[in-house]
């Protein structure tokens, strides 16, 4: 019987097919967001998982913290600086590695060709922070740091702009008025939130401060892996303590430098995606709404076109369950083809919406949010569609059958 009636449903929704399309608008659209928003949002967060795995559980941040309604920290200066590092691996036993990461935008020249670029400023273990490896070349030594090496890595985008063809090693390019001699290019990392990872070049830290002076270099922030996940808490309480003593925070002050675990950029970013997704909820719960309202009016419609066809039903022997489940199965048969159109459209939305914003990740649409979808626009079948079924299953079969 339930074959039967979802046949009949099929038949019905058919024959009107344009009617049954505007009644199910409602529920199409509110998919549709749900699928899109969904699938952008996935996307997203897929790629900044991804990210911060490539770096590691141990991976390690420390920025400068300003506190402006403080008025005990308000005039102090706040920085941290290359020495604050090093003096850190000296006396952090739960460190395995460190690298200063120092960046500015910075104009480079190689012949007639001009390029603006991303500086960066880091020590000799960058590579190892922060997974980001040389694909051709060296990387800076700690003699290079020593030194104050005038070397650079670059990446492939500076290759091509600069033109500095298939083997740019040991050619000089000049980064302000600075002559520098490229040593490596670094591995193709792609766009990422629509800035080019690959648009940078490198000089070792020490050469940073050669070039622009002590000042700029205070406000640096700090990379460091952990020996192992189970000491990175041992090592953000090491770096908090050294840190603190080294800026002269008496007990009772803030800290004015703050320490991220790549936990806690996980679980910040997730917030925000997470705020985003239920500010969209709200809005396709309104369109969920008026899908589920259109679908009660047509459904009522429906009883009083076939009202002729329920006395037939009833006089041949039809039970009252049997009326009702035929209509709620036509009003969740309805209601789902509105879910099948959303997902398609959302799905659709979603993919041109990431490749509308350059540089932003691919749409990922997991299959819990279609069956999410499908599950929305079953629930407002069921329930925008009970009250018309039990309408028509309440009709006094004589009635019906004089019915004109």
């Amino acid at each position: 019987m339930i074959i039967e009636n979802f046949r009949i449903a099929v038949k019905a929704i058919w024959s009107n097919k344009m009617r049954s399309v505007l009644t199910t608008l409602g529920i199409i659209i509110g998919v549709a967001a749900v699928i899109a928003v969904v699938s952008i949002v996935q996307g997203l967060n897929y790629v900044i998982s991804n990210a911060l795995e490539g770096v590691g559980a141990t991976y390690i941040r420390v920025i400068p913290q300003h506190h402006r309604n403080n008025p005990e920290l308000a005039g102090r200066d706040i920085h941290l600086t290359y020495e604050d590092g090093q003096a850190i691996m000296e006396q952090a036993s739960a460190l395995a590695e460190f690298t200063p990461i120092y960046f500015r935008s910075a104009r480079t020249y190689y012949g007639d060709n001009q390029h603006d670029t991303t500086l960066l400023g880091v020590g000799s273990q960058y590579q190892e922070v922060n997974n980001h490896w040389v694909a051709r070349g060296r990387f800076f030594s700690p003699l290079d740091l020593e030194r104050h090496a005038r070397v650079c890595l670059v990446g492939l985008t500076v290759i091509d702009d600069l033109g500095l063809g298939d083997n740019p090693i040991g050619k000089d390019i000049l980064v302000g008025k600075a002559s520098l001699t490229v040593v490596g290019v670094m591995e193709k990392k792609g766009q990422m939130f629509g800035r080019d990872q690959d648009d940078v070049v490198m000089i070792p830290i020490t050469t940073a401060r050669d070039l622009y002076g002590e000042q700029p270099l205070r406000r640096i922030f700090l990379a460091f892996q952990a020996k192992s996940p189970a000491l990175v808490d041992l090592a953000q309480d090491q770096i908090t303590r050294i840190l603190r003593k080294r800026h002269n925070l008496p007990k009772g002050l803030p800290n004015d430098f703050r320490v991220i675990l790549q936990e806690e950029i996980l679980k910040t970013t997730g917030s925000v995606l997470g705020k985003v997704t239920q500010v969209v909820g709200a809005v396709v719960g309104i369109s969920l709404l008026v899908g589920g309202i259109g679908i009660m009016n047509i459904m009522l419609v429906s009883v009083t076109e076939r009202t002729r066809e329920i006395g037939v039903r009833k006089a041949l022997g039809a039970r009252r369950a049997d009326i009702m489940i035929q209509f709620l199965i036509e009003a969740v048969t309805l209601s789902l083809l509105g879910g099948l159109l959303g997902v398609l459209f959302g799905w659709g939305l979603g993919i041109i919406g990431a490749k509308a914003i350059p540089g932003f990740p691919p749409a990922h649409v997991p299959v819990w949010a279609v069956f999410l979808g499908f599950g929305f626009a079953a629930l407002v079948g069921v329930v925008f569609g009970t009250y018309p079924a039990a309408k028509a299953s309440a009709l006094n079969p004589i009635d019906a059958l004089r019915y004109e």
